[in-house]
């Protein structure tokens, strides 16, 4: 008998992003047992409309900055299986996802276990093959087989992973001490390597990435990931997310002299 699986989304805006999401769980070759949308906007009407059962957890939110550390740690704490699966919003999962990662994670443990990733392109279309239409991450492993990685835990992402319950309570989940976007996961997969804990890589458990403009070059993202970035600097000697504040200093958003250890909004 394969573990009990809950499923865990952050959510905040984007309706038809959450739809296309939620459509993918109701079509799973093997249903989650669980699913938890940590809400941090007002999805109640498409959690009503939606084709299968989910629990809405409401997250307050005190000023511009999205709590997800706080959001994905607070459905966790209220999800019932046996294995944690995150999905973010923009995530359609593949029909064998949740199958997936109920056979791999207890296989894996105690590990931060990784699914795959595609990237839709823009202007894809919802009625023609996902495959098709998507690439994937150049800077994320392709494996045949499951693949223990102890060496890189800064290439975790917390976009679609998962783990076991006693994993997860071992880590203490997300810090919460990171406000709004960016460096938690980092942040995460370098506690879960001083505890230990690799990163395992699955050629299963696929999720696509809906196509959006990247939250990174919002200008009103900048200061949280200043911010971010700094805490995550202070805690662990070296800098996150490096081509992102590259990305950042090259529009002029920020300065950026990682050798000089400079990282400061230019506005």
């Amino acid at each position: 008998m394969t573990a009990t699986v809950a499923v865990i989304v952050p959510a905040a805006g984007r309706d038809d992003h959450l739809r296309r999401l939620l459509d993918g769980l109701a079509a799973q070759s093997r249903p989650a047992d669980d699913v938890v949308v940590a809400d941090m906007g007002d999805a109640t009407a498409v959690l009503h409309a939606a084709p299968l059962t989910v629990r809405r957890l409401g997250v307050s939110v005190t000023d511009a900055r999205l709590p997800l550390a706080t959001a994905r740690n607070g459905a966790a704490a209220t999800a019932d299986a046996e294995v944690l699966v995150f999905l973010d919003l923009d995530c359609i999962p593949h029909r064998d996802l949740v199958a997936d990662y109920a056979d791999a994670v207890p296989a894996a443990a105690p590990a931060l276990t990784c699914g795959r990733v595609r990237y839709l392109r823009r202007g894809w279309d919802v009625a023609r093959p996902l495959d098709g239409q998507s690439d994937p991450h150049p800077a994320r492993p392709l494996v045949d087989v499951a693949t223990v990685d102890r060496d890189r835990p800064d290439l975790f992402w917390s976009l679609n992973f998962a783990t076991d319950v006693a994993t997860w309570r071992r880590l203490g989940g997300f810090d919460e001490g990171y406000a709004g976007y960016g460096a938690e996961d980092t942040d995460l997969g370098r506690r879960a390597q001083a505890a230990n804990m690799p990163v395992v890589w699955l050629p299963g458990a696929l999720a696509y990435h809906q196509w959006h403009p990247p939250t990174r070059l919002d200008p009103t993202r900048t200061p949280e990931l200043v911010a971010n970035a700094r805490r995550f600097r202070e805690r662990w000697g070296s800098w996150p997310m490096t081509g992102w504040l590259a990305e950042l200093a090259a529009a002029g958003a920020v300065r950026f002299d990682p050798e000089h250890d400079i990282l400061e909004e230019t506005a």
